[in-house]
């Protein structure tokens, strides 16, 4: 076995006998084959290094005085240690076999056993564990998730968003994410190359509207000293140094057509020349590609390369604005706030109700990103405890009463006394709309609403629009 396999499978492995000879044993050889091993003689002691120290596996006799090795195993897993237990014996039998397996053990061995052949059992333990903390952190992110990466949202076309991404990051596909300006399509590639197999590479990110078309060129294939007028010293160019990572072209509809097909012979050769040099050299990069214009009408109109378009949209990803997000303007509001006092060293900050209104009742035409300048502008001049309405730039705090019940939607009472709704009624009302608005998050409903959480469980109880809330003790 070469050193490099070695260092791929170096798992922490505690080994449990009570013979000095085999715990010796056992630290020489398994130690030749990559492990890292700690031994002991007494179960009890077992019980401490695992309750104080982190292993991977944990290899045991099964004959020892005062524990045997299933009970050792047994116990080891009442107390919660997620990791598999190989147990060893002089005294192989089916029974004994039977008994380790019923007491949680992953294998059962019978010595004498070779050095080689117990490493492959150790491993093979060791990667059962790896994937199935993999599985449980994946489902413990699933089940609590509020966001992918950065990327943050309740809303039910955000969760929808969240699962796509998942799914996609998974892959090796090139990725095209479409969504309106400030939206947030590179937290999204971020999220998508973070979550990916290429984690542990570079993340190489450009957008392609900034720059002018020669410099453009430059950054993206590189070019050698003295390529062109300023060119004092080679560079390598970002597709290279994203070389097995990710490459994130952002507004790659932008592009100009010239580039366009350099860019499609990289896609289609993985071989990139930079600029003055006859050399090529291989390249491979996972291609991420963000636009908010219309690539199909910039292809119908020969603006766009197809051929291109349509190595770049293998998966389409689109991100929904902020106006269609319900309640997430409130939700990302208060997130912004929490970093900024943290930034700050203030104490914490909240949204006021006629606030969080006010962000509720507005369009958000440059989506998360005016939405973040418009809380650091709140926290900039709030001087009390809680950000009010008044705090909000002046095109939210202008907002009037009038002009929020038309964006909920309430229609005029009119004059006839026999039609004008109750108190109730209309409390009910309102209340369903906000619900409605915030995708059911009863966290910003209260919010919105200004009631704590309790009293308006009690009431959607009342009003059927929701079932018992679990700690609604009355």
């Amino acid at each position: 076995m070469n050193s490099g396999e070695q260092d791929e499978v170096a798992a922490r492995v505690l080994a449990v006998d009570d013979d000095p000879d085999m715990c010796d044993y056992l630290e020489t050889a398994l130690s030749r084959h990559g492990f890292e091993v700690v031994a002991c003689g007494r179960p009890a002691r077992a019980l401490e290094l695992l309750d104080a120290e982190s292993f991977d596996v944990l290899l045991t006799d099964l004959n020892m005085p005062g524990m045997s090795g299933n009970a050792l195993c047994a116990e080891v897993l009442a107390r919660g240690h997620q990791l598999p237990v190989v147990v060893l014996t002089a005294f192989g039998s089916q029974a004994s076999a039977y008994a380790a397996i019923r007491a949680g053990a992953y294998d059962f061995l019978t010595k004498p056993i070779e050095a080689e052949a117990l490493a492959l059992v150790l491993r093979r333990a060791h990667e059962r564990r790896r994937l199935q903390l993999q599985v449980a952190e994946l489902e413990r992110a699933r089940a609590a998730r509020s966001g992918f990466g950065r990327l943050l949202g309740e809303s039910p076309a955000m969760q929808r968003l969240f699962g796509l991404l998942e799914r996609v990051s998974a892959t090796e596909s090139s990725v095209l994410i479409c969504g309106e300006t400030g939206s947030g399509k590179e937290l999204a590639a971020r999220a998508v190359h973070e979550w990916g197999p290429r984690r542990d590479a570079a993340f190489v990110a450009i957008n392609c509207a900034a720059l002018p078309e020669g410099l453009l060129e430059s950054e993206l294939f590189g070019h050698l000293e003295g390529a062109f007028s300023g060119a004092t010293r080679a560079r390598a160019g970002l597709i290279l140094e994203a070389h097995g990572g990710t490459l994130f072209l952002d507004e790659v509809g932008d592009m100009p057509l010239s580039l366009q097909a350099r860019l499609l012979r990289v896609l289609q050769d993985g071989k990139v020349r930079p600029v003055g040099s006859d050399k090529e050299r291989s390249v491979d990069v996972r291609l991420l590609a963000a636009t908010h214009r219309d690539l199909e009408a910039a292809v119908e109109d020969g603006r766009f390369r197809e051929d291109l378009y349509f190595r770049l949209n293998v998966i389409r990803v689109d991100l929904p604005p902020l106006r269609a997000r319900g309640g997430d303007a409130v939700q990302l509001a208060e997130a912004f706030l929490a970093e900024l006092c943290e930034e700050r060293g203030r104490p914490p900050l909240h949204l006021a109700p006629d606030a969080a209104r006010a962000l509720l009742s507005y369009d958000w035409p440059g989506n998360v990103r005016e939405l973040r300048n418009c809380v650091e502008r709140a926290f900039a001049l709030c001087a009390g405890e809680q950000i009010r309405k008044g705090d909000l730039p002046p095109k939210l705090a202008a907002i009037e009463e009038t002009e929020e019940r038309e964006v909920l939607h309430l229609t005029p009472f009119g004059n006839d006394p026999d039609l004008l709704p109750t108190l109730e009624e209309l409390e009910r009302r309102y209340a369903e709309h906000v619900m409605r608005v915030v995708g059911g998050n009863k966290t910003l409903a209260a919010k919105v609403l200004g009631l704590d959480r309790r009293t308006l469980y009690r009431k959607l109880e009342r009003w059927r629009l929701a079932e018992p809330a679990a700690d609604d003790d009355g």
